[in-house]
């Protein structure tokens, strides 16, 4: 199975004709692709959870299988493990109930969910839900999540920005709480952001709709809600900006220069003001990794030609 030569890969115990089967089953489709980014990210988080426990890791594992078998009455033998691997162990308990998020899973913690709380601190960082969502949080926020879905909805708090790839789950709407208003998914991809009471909403992929109160906007990729003030407006979203801290890189087509510096104000923490309205109206088109800012900054100027950068203690000028 697929699964077991992913394992073999991330013990970095493939051979090379073994590589070349992955590599091709990646170049066979984006799902393929996104299956195993998801998991890889579970492996990666498994791998550095410190788990103290008294329970004998072979006992546990074999009643594992044991239920597993039981539960989904399929006939399958049970794999020992040396005690070398306890580690990896763990793991597969960790991939079975993250990735199927299903009968096992409930019946291994019954009762009500807990409510984790992750902060990203100074750092970008991802997570994966018991579901297969898949979330990238920006620095400085935080997430309210249950370590698995119950009922009929599934439902999280956000504050901060995050981007979120939703599993497709129609029977069971994704609900993200975040100031005021509630977004609402069955399958999608979009980035959420607050600054303070603030919140804005921009969709990549699929259908959102943005719920204030009684008031309901449905959004379609390259659209955005933006909510100031307590009242919400809908319009396009043309530059893919917000997604810098994602992709590490900022792409500007024909973005307005004061659109540009307003992100990267953001990104470093940086006072950076523009000289004239005029030269804040200008269009810029390249990209930049997100590196050093001087870099960038030297690339704005050159870019224009006729645009130099003044550097002063706590402030940054762009003029002509």
């Amino acid at each position: 199975m697929m699964e077991d030569l992913l394992t073999k890969y991330m013990l970095n115990e493939t051979t090379p004709v073994e590589n070349e089967t992955i590599n091709r089953w990646l170049s066979e489709s984006e799902d393929n692709r996104k299956y195993f980014d998801h998991f890889k990210l579970i492996w990666d988080t498994s791998r550095e959870l410190k788990i103290e426990s008294k329970i004998d890791p072979d006992t546990s594992w074999a009643e594992f299988k044991q239920l597993a078998q039981n539960r989904t009455e399929v006939s399958a033998k049970v794999r020992h493990l040396n005690a070398a691997n306890r580690w990896l162990k763990i793991a597969a308990m960790w991939l079975v109930i993250l990735g199927s998020a299903g009968i096992l899973y409930t019946v291994l913690k019954p009762g009500k969910p807990n409510v984790l709380t992750l902060q990203s601190g100074n750092m970008v960082r991802k997570v994966a839900l018991a579901d297969g969502s898949l979330i990238t949080m920006n620095k400085n926020s935080v997430l309210n999540y249950p370590d698995r879905f119950t009922g009929d909805t599934r439902e999280i708090s956000l504050k901060g920005e995050a981007f979120f790839d939703v599993a497709h789950d129609k029977s069971k709407p994704f609900m993200i709480h975040v100031n005021d208003v509630v977004v609402k998914v069955v399958g999608t991809s979009f980035n959420i952001k607050t600054t303070g009471p603030n919140t804005e909403v921009i969709v990549e992929t699929g259908v959102v709709q943005v719920i204030q109160q009684e008031i309901v906007v449905k959004l379609k990729p390259k659209e955005k809600a933006s909510v100031q003030g307590g009242r919400m407006q809908k319009s396009s979203s043309q530059d893919e900006l917000y997604n810098y801290y994602r992709t590490q890189k900022f792409v500007a087509n024909k973005t307005p220069l004061w659109r540009l510096v307003d992100v990267l104000n953001e990104a470093y923490h940086a006072n950076i003001v523009i000289d004239n309205k005029k030269l804040a109206n200008r269009t810029i088109t390249t990209t930049f990794k997100a590196d050093s800012l001087d870099h960038i900054l030297k690339t704005i100027a050159e870019t224009f030609g006729d645009v130099k950068v003044i550097k002063k203690p706590h402030l940054i000028i762009i003029k002509n």
